[in-house]
């Protein structure tokens, strides 16, 4: 099983990537998985718009449309997830996902956000073909400091709906 993280904020090492390497971290270990692959389009970002995909987008695209388990992470901008995560999930056919377990995740700096993880980045993960059993997290830029804190509960009350959708996926294939 393949536990992978993307991220879609547009600077490298940031917050976000955290929480999403964070995030997919706690899944894998309750899944009893070893650790996440992480795709970081801060990265991928000069690449991204090119008419053919260079090998290292291929590789990204391919992973994320293989994995099992899908940590899908972006700062809330203008009220949704980034330009550069829609960019990347746009090269994906659709359909892509069919196979994937996403786990949506948004980190914002004010709680009037928190309905654009479902709203906004949930709807774009389904379309690809997802399966998205458990609610999208929005995490809050003051609760990073204690991100463990937080990702702990939240892994509790998911990990087992996750468990039951991979069945599932496993079982329909």
């Amino acid at each position: 099983m393949s536990v992978v993280a993307v991220v879609g904020n547009p600077r490298p090492q940031s917050r976000t990537h955290k929480a999403a390497l964070q995030a997919a971290e706690t899944v894998a270990e309750r899944l009893g998985q070893g650790a996440p692959r992480l795709v970081d389009l801060a990265v991928l970002a000069p690449d991204l718009l090119a008419a053919a995909p260079p090998p290292a987008v291929q590789e990204a695209l391919d992973a994320v449309a293989g994995a099992d388990v899908l940590v899908v992470a972006s700062p809330t901008y203008k009220a949704t997830y980034t330009g550069l995560l829609k960019v990347f999930l746009d090269r994906l056919k659709g359909g892509a996902l069919a196979s994937a377990v996403a786990l949506p995740l948004l980190v914002m700096g004010d709680a009037k956000h928190s309905l654009a993880v479902e709203v906004h980045l949930r709807p774009l993960l389904v379309e690809l073909g997802a399966a998205v059993p458990t609610p999208g997290l929005a995490l809050l830029e003051s609760q990073l400091p204690e991100l463990d804190q937080v990702l702990g509960p939240w892994a509790d009350r998911v990990v087992p709906q996750i468990a039951a959708a991979l069945d599932e996926t496993a079982a329909s294939s």
